[in-house]
């Protein structure tokens, strides 16, 4: 078992930046891929970017490629996601996610094991 919880968000101009972190806590961290999803109003969850448990490899949608960092810190047991040059349609609830799988860092919603409550960014234009 593992639980996440999200803090960060906020409300932003667009152009500007957050950083969301993600603290987990239960089994070994260290061997989940972490992912962020984000649900915009009337959306489905939608990838936005992975890392490998060493935190070696990372994946980015196409969207949020070149604005958005993730990271982790398998020592705290947290994620992260700095998001840089935001516009108004980043604006969603964002959620952290962990996956048991050592294949490779997957961006189906339903590969997931384990999700946060979410965090809410909010990007004014």
């Amino acid at each position: 078992q593992v639980q996440l919880v999200e803090s960060g968000g906020g409300l932003v101009q667009a152009g500007g930046s957050l950083r969301l972190s993600c603290a987990a806590s239960g089994r070994t961290f260290s061997g989940y891929v972490m992912a962020w999803f984000r649900q915009a109003p009337g959306k489905e969850h939608d990838f936005v970017a992975g890392i490998s448990p060493s935190g070696a490899t990372t994946y980015y949608a196409d969207s949020v490629k070149g604005r958005f960092t993730i990271s982790r810190n398998n020592a705290m047991y947290t994620v992260y996601l700095q998001m840089n040059s935001l516009k108004p349609e980043d604006t969603a609830v964002y959620y952290c996610a962990a996956d048991w799988f050592s294949g490779g860092i997957r961006a189906l919603r339903r590969n997931y094991d384990y999700w946060g409550q979410g965090t809410e960014v909010t990007v004014s234009s």
